[in-house]
């Protein structure tokens, strides 16, 4: 599975981005993907995921802000964020896992997106 990721940029706080992940090579809806982001000096940390079957699982931080949704007609993947906060500044990838499950470690993850950067301030 290739992943190719988009959409990041500047956005100010309470603003909002839009995030998407086309794969090629395999169908998205045979795969549990994911979004992980990873800001300077911290680990990569899991955001939101969609399993097999479209369940969804999301980080606390981004409960109610943020949604992770699926096209299968364009096989790609993704990530609705409102209200952005500064703290949401991070470079974010997608990821995609033969797993049944969404996992919120990297490690399950084989496949992923080169990175797109989400900077957000005033």
């Amino acid at each position: 599975v290739q992943l190719q990721a988009s959409g990041g940029g500047l956005a100010q706080p309470g603003g909002s981005l839009r995030l998407s992940c086309e794969a090629s090579g395999r169908t998205l809806s045979t795969v549990s993907v994911a979004w992980f982001r990873q800001a300077p000096g911290k680990e990569r940390e899991f955001v939101a995921g969609m399993a097999w079957g479209g369940g969804t699982n999301y980080a606390d931080s981004v409960k109610g802000r943020f949604t992770i949704s699926r096209d299968n007609a364009k096989n790609t993947v993704y990530l609705q964020m409102n209200t952005l906060k500064p703290e949401d500044t991070a470079v974010y990838y997608c990821a995609a896992s033969s797993n049944f499950w969404v996992s919120i470690t990297p490690g399950p993850y084989a496949y992923w997106g080169q990175g797109t950067q989400v900077t957000v301030s005033s």
